[in-house]
């Protein structure tokens, strides 16, 4: 993995973790593919790749500041 992808790993960790605190999503952690994350939301697993999960995550913690 390169300082790329772990600096994106370590971004998304950190919104997951935000988004789990708040209650958004039920669970977090690493997808069986190095380049994918895994979210439990409405508890369904998702697994996303590294873009995506990213995207995903702040698009649900700035709605839940919106609400």
């Amino acid at each position: 993995m390169n300082s790329t992808q772990a600096a994106l790993r370590d971004e998304v960790r950190l919104l997951a973790e935000e988004a789990f605190h708040q209650k958004l999503i039920s669970g977090h952690g690493d997808g069986p593919d190095i380049k994918e994350y895994q979210i439990v939301y409405q508890g369904k697993p998702r697994h996303l790749p590294l873009e995506q999960a990213r995207l995903f995550l702040n698009n649900l913690l700035n709605q839940s500041i919106t609400y």
